[in-house]
Order: C-alpha cells, then sequence, then structure tokens
C-alpha cells in the first residue's frame, strides 16, 4: 500500500498513460470483513504483539486505516463471556472482532502456552461460545505447514471438483516411500526445507551443499521424515531492481496474492511482489533481507 502511494507520487503520468487497476482499496475491504465477521457484537481489534514485533509498523498502520483498535497484550479482558477493550480513563468497550496479530499457542495462556503474555486469558471460551470472532479461525496454521502444499492440488479436486488451474512446484514428501527414496538419490540438486521454519528459515539447496553436509541432511530425513519437504529447483522470475551503485540489476522475485474472505471472497487487485537482494539468491523473504515493488494489475 505504501509502495503504490510512493510509485503514483513519483511518477503521476505512469499511472494517467495506463490503465493501473487501483488498488486502494485494501483497507475498505479489510474493514467490511471484519464488520462481516463481528456482526454488530461490538468494536473491531487488531490484536498485536506490541511494539517490538517486526511487524508493529504493519498492524498500527491496518487499525489505522480500518478505524478498528489497536490493542496490546492487557488491553482486553473477558467477563462474564464477552471480551472488552479496556480504554483510558476505565472505558470499556465491548469486542465483536479480533483480527490476531499473535499465534494460536500465545493466544490464551488458559488455553495453550500458560506462559504466554502475549495472549487473552479465556478468550477460547467467549470464541466457542459465539461472543468474539477470531481473524484468522484458531487452526488455520496448518495451512502454514509446507507439508500441506504437497495436498493443495488433490485438496482442489476433493472440494470444489476442480483441476487447479496453477501447478504447484513439483514436491516430494519423505513421508512417502516413493518419495523418499527419490530424495534420497536426487538429494544434491533439490531444495530441502523444514516444514515448522518461515521466513526463508530452513532451506536448503543441495547444490551449494558439502558433501558431508548432505550426508548430515540426509540422516536429518531418514529420522524425522515428516519434518522435511523436498521441490525441483524452479527458475521463477527475474525482474530488475537498481542496486547499490545505482544501475538496473535482475533478481528473482515472487508474488503474494492477498485474498479476503467475509460475505464474499474477493481478491485484491495489487499484491506483494518480493525481491531479492543477493543477486542469484532464490530467497525473496523480507526477514532475510528481500525487498518489495509496486505491482500492478492491469485493466
Amino acid at each position: 500500500m505504501i509502495a503504490r502511494t510512493v510509485t503514483r507520487k513519483a511518477s503521476p503520468q505512469a499511472f494517467r498513460d495506463n490503465q493501473v487497476a487501483d488498488n486502494r482499496n485494501y483497507s475498505d475491504m479489510l474493514r467490511r470483513m471484519m464488520d462481516f465477521i463481528n456482526d454488530g457484537r461490538g468494536v473491531n481489534c487488531i490484536l498485536t504483539p506490541g511494539r517490538y514485533n517486526s511487524a508493529f509498523f504493519e498492524h498500527s498502520y491496518l487499525a489505522e486505516k480500518t478505524g478498528a483498535l489497536l490493542a496490546f497484550p492487557g488491553d482486553l479482558v473477558v467477563e462474564g463471556g464477552n471480551v472488552y477493550y479496556l480504554g483510558l480513563y476505565k472505558q470499556k468497550l465491548r469486542v465483536g472482532a479480533i483480527y490476531r496479530r499473535v499465534s494460536d499457542e500465545f493466544l490464551d495462556p488458559l488455553a495453550f502456552n500458560p506462559e504466554s503474555l502475549l495472549g487473552v486469558p479465556n478468550l477460547l471460551e467467549a470464541y466457542k461460545a459465539g461472543n468474539v470472532g477470531l481473524i484468522n479461525a484458531l487452526g488455520n496454521g496448518v495451512a502454514d505447514d509446507k507439508g500441506i502444499y504437497y495436498f493443495v492440488p488433490k485438496m482442489v479436486e476433493y472440494y470444489l471438483g476442480e483441476k487447479p488451474l496453477l501447478q504447484n512446484a513439483p514436491t516430494y514428501l519423505p513421508f512417502f516411500k516413493e518419495d523418499f527414496d527419490y530424495i534420497i538419490r536426487n538429494i544434491d540438486r533439490l531444495v530441502i526445507k523444514d516444514v515448522a521454519e518461515a521466513g526463508g528459515y530452513g532451506v536448503m539447496f543441495g547444490k551449494d551443499m558439502s558433501p558431508e553436509r548432505l550426508e548430515e541432511v540426509k540422516q536429518l530425513i531418514i529420522r524425522e521424515p515428516r519434518r522435511w519437504i523436498a521441490q525441483e529447483v524452479v527458475d521463477f522470475i527475474d525482474l530488475d531492481i537498481i542496486d547499490e551503485q545505482g544501475q538496473p540489476s535482475p533478481r528473482k522475485c515472487d508474488l503474494r496474492a492477498f485474498v479476503v474472505t467475509g460475505s464474499d471472497t474477493r481478491v485484491w487487485p495489487s499484491g506483494l511482489t518480493r525481491f531479492s537482494r543477493d543477486a542469484g539468491s532464490f530467497v525473496v523473504n523480507s526477514s532475510q533481507g528481500g525487498g518489495f515493488k509496486d505491482t500492478w494489475v492491469m485493466e
């Protein structure tokens, strides 16, 4: 959203001369979805772990743009099965929907991790009673397990009765013997990923590992086959960036789409295009130093 604002200011003529879809409606999409989940039960909140979280700016920015309250740990309490926001001067507001930026295990110390200082005690009970909506729903993180990626084409066919329009990167799950044997034979040219990691961590390229390290990784896969997936190296798109010397230089890029589901499902006419900082690198994650570009969808 900020990249679009900057590029519109830097090059307004480009937007006048080309039919670029207007993407300034994301906050409206998000607010409408939150209102739908809320169903008139109270105010909307964005629950943040706090100012030391790497995405805190995003949390506060979205709260400002959607008109939701930015709730820190300790701002929310559960009383009588309902969730309340504690404001200034003992103000207490009923909460109808929480866009949570806190993982499941830290969300309610009475239901999950008892040592969590980021959650709201008894929140799960209020949720189960239907007195507050959670965005995203508890358990949705299962989709972040890279092992699930293996099954996505099958899920599309099973639930929708359709063939996927976009193909997966060729993926192997060593939990299955046929895939296990293939991985062990071809590990020196595959990408190995730890299913429990995110943000570019736990990604290993066979071509970059020494014979000794390859043998270590093989043993890890043998001991815990459910913990890993392997993929063929996909030579995805290069886009030019301006490098440190001020010159155009190609970098690997990918696109993350944003889909908001409330009363209906809508795809934002933009997205997050990420690029790798280092020439030749396939890792584009921001936590690994990756950058981002404005993304144009043409009308």
